[in-house]
């Protein structure tokens, strides 16, 4: 068997351009949660998983089935797939995790990447900021979010954005505001809200606001990993950090 580092393994996507949504462990678990909320309002089809040397040996667990610790799924109704991530990425894992997730949107046909991550900030207004890789797609979202005019996107939610420029390939992320590193449905929430407004989708974010306290508890120990990892990062970088 060949060596490897990161790959992809998916039995089919039957989504025919389909965006990609993903989202890793990071600020206030935004995306996280996010993604958790697709998957289970949706019932997604899982159909896939990435495998890499460089994650926690780990596997969680749902209803006593195991569930590798980065999934793929699709909706095939709302044209999309999914990679969600039940572990924080170390940094030097990102680059050859975006390469490769960049390289599998190119090989479906896909339309755009999205990177959905959080955004710490003093305020706490609950807003959704976006950027993107080319001043076309910005255009196309500046109705529906604040555009993220400076600082940085930490983590593999910046690293797949670059691989994206890099590779010519459409990217955009959706940051939604939250003050911290505890988990936050309700930023999640608006995220959703942004995505169910730009392509007309109707998922309901009722049970995300109303389990709320529940959802922040049982995602607290995963938020302190993502802390550990993030803390990590900016000593290195001793710069102003997002992700």
């Amino acid at each position: 068997m060949e060596d490897f580092e990161t790959r992809i393994l998916v039995d089919k996507v039957d989504v025919r351009n389909p965006i990609v949504l993903t989202s890793f462990p990071g600020i206030g678990l935004v995306g996280t949660i996010a993604t958790s909320h697709f998957i289970m309002e949706l019932n997604l089809e899982q159909i896939g998983v990435i495998e890499s040397k460089n994650i926690p040996p780990v596997a969680s667990l749902m209803d006593g089935i195991i569930l590798p610790p980065i999934r793929i799924y699709q909706s095939v109704d709302l044209g999309f797939v999914l990679i969600h991530s039940d572990v924080p990425i170390v940094p030097y894992a990102t680059y050859e995790m975006s390469q490769k997730i960049v390289e599998w949107a190119i090989e479906i046909n896909a339309r755009r990447i999205f990177s959905l991550a959080g955004v710490a900030t003093f305020e706490d207004k609950k807003r959704v900021f976006g950027a993107a890789t080319s001043k076309e797609l910005l255009d196309e979202i500046k109705d529906y979010v604040e555009i993220f005019k400076s600082g940085t996107i930490s983590g593999i939610a910046g690293s797949i954005l670059n691989e994206c420029v890099a590779r010519k390939f459409p990217g955009l992320a959706l940051l939604g505001e939250t003050l911290g590193f505890n988990p936050d449905p309700r930023a999640a929430a608006e995220v959703i809200n942004v995505l169910n407004k730009m392509f007309n989708w109707n998922v309901s974010v009722e049970k995300l606001i109303k389990e709320a306290e529940m959802i922040e508890a049982q995602m607290q120990k995963l938020a302190e990993q993502a802390r550990m990892h993030e803390e990590k990062a900016m000593k290195r970088e001793e710069l102003p950090m997002y992700g």
